[in-house]
């Protein structure tokens, strides 16, 4: 037995000792992948949340199961192989308590691709487009750093077209030669004017053509978690719109910097970027145990 697995095996034999039946999605998770922790019922303990790196991650009631609780904690791209902890905190008895775990950030082992897309979507100089850039960012993350409580998901989640994945999440990628940066989504084949749906319920919270991503979409499942739409031809929503699973949100296109018509597919974790092909699979498999 490795000293991390008898680390572990240590750690979840002691917490045994007080709080009980917490159970990892995998004891190992690549960067840009979420972990999934559920808790079961213990008599006495009340689940908080769970902190890592500083940020706070609440303890939701399971959508399926109200005896059971969950969360989601999203491991960034760019966060090194290494072993890592996180301290959960609950109420025993009316008492604050706190417990350390650990688990392991492995690589991702992603692929490397090299794109060739519009001079002026690389590396814009013009001080209105860099001004319109960063209004945009900061919009998107204003959005994304907010947590609704109310929770939308309570079936499994579709994809948002039935097509061919031209390219995954965590491509490393090379623009025009010299600009470097990641897949931060899913892409999928879609000619012009395809109909997208919303992979599962939720809120619309914006709509917007953006200089990158285009044509946007942005609807929030709830507790953290958002799914993105880019690079669209037209949409079908408005802001503050509730959408349901599969309904028509809009049009594929290939607006914003592309190389052709497709539709990006991505996800948020309380701000964090995550393989949306990933937290779909915790979602369905896991945390709805197949329910639809």
């Amino acid at each position: 037995m490795s000293k991390l697995s008898l680390l572990l095996f240590l750690c979840i034999h002691l917490l045994a000792f007080d709080v009980t039946q917490v159970s990892y999605s995998s004891h190992k998770v690549a960067n840009g992948n979420t972990l999934l922790l559920e808790f079961a019922p213990q008599k006495e303990i009340e689940y908080l949340s769970v902190v890592y790196q500083n940020r706070e991650f609440k303890i939701y009631e399971n959508p399926k199961r109200s005896e059971f609780a969950y969360t989601f904690v999203p491991i960034n791209y760019y966060e090194k192989p290494q072993n890592k902890r996180f301290e959960l905190h609950y109420k025993k008895s009316g008492e604050r308590k706190s417990q350390t775990l650990l688990f392991k950030v492995v690589d991702g082992a992603y692929k490397k691709e090299v794109l060739s897309v519009s001079k002026e979507k690389v590396n814009p100089q013009d001080p209105e487009v860099k001004k319109r850039i960063t209004k945009e960012y900061n919009e998107a993350m204003k959005i994304y750093a907010t947590s609704t409580a109310k929770n939308y998901i309570d079936s499994a989640f579709i994809l948002p077209l039935k097509s061919e994945i031209t390219s995954e999440f965590g491509k490393a990628r090379t623009y025009n030669g010299s600009l470097k940066g990641y897949h931060s989504g899913t892409d999928f084949r879609a000619k012009v004017g395809t109909p997208i749906v919303a992979a599962n319920s939720g809120k619309v919270v914006l709509v917007q053509n953006r200089f990158y991503s285009g044509g946007s979409v942005v609807i929030d499942h709830g507790r953290g978690i958002y799914t993105c739409y880019f690079h669209m031809s037209s949409f079908s929503v408005n802001v503050g719109d509730e959408v349901q699973k599969g309904e028509v949100i809009g049009r594929s296109g290939k607006s914003g910097r592309v190389t052709g018509p497709h539709l990006h597919f991505s996800a948020r974790i309380h701000g964090v970027q995550v393989d949306p092909m990933q937290l779909i699979s915790l979602v369905n498999r896991n945390l709805l145990k197949g329910n639809n």
